[in-house]
């Protein structure tokens, strides 16, 4: 299983970004898929996730209204779509394969390389 994130880059607060992820070694339908970051000293954030157990798609509460997760199954590739963003979304961002969230918790399991947002004030 291999994924590889891209897309992040330095931007302005109120710009938008539209992370990528190419995922190898499984098929997109058969898994949940997410996101979550890392800003530097904190711990790791659940941002996204694509639910294979209900097909419902969840946000954390700081990014619901702004991101939006997709994917395309005959490309093997997840996006993050984010918008109107802010400083506090400086962080490293993974794509992550079996994802699920139920309990209030979100579960991701193996990550890749991640890739580095960061938004200017």
């Amino acid at each position: 299983v291999q994924l590889q994130a891209s897309g992040g880059g330095l931007v302005q607060s109120g710009d938008s970004l539209r992370l990528s992820c190419v995922v190898s070694g499984f098929n997109l339908d058969d898994y949940g898929t997410g996101w979550f970051r890392q800003a530097p000293g904190k711990e790791r954030e659940a941002v996204s996730c694509i639910s294979r157990m209900d097909g419902n798609t969840y946000y954390a509460d700081s990014v619901k209204g702004r991101f939006t997760i997709s994917r395309d199954n005959a490309k093997n590739t997840v996006y993050l779509e984010m918008n109107s963003l802010k400083p506090e979304d400086t962080a490293v961002y993974y794509c992550a394969a079996d994802c699920e969230y139920y309990g209030g918790e979100y579960y991701f399991g193996a990550s890749g390389q991640g890739t580095l947002v960061t938004v200017s004030s």
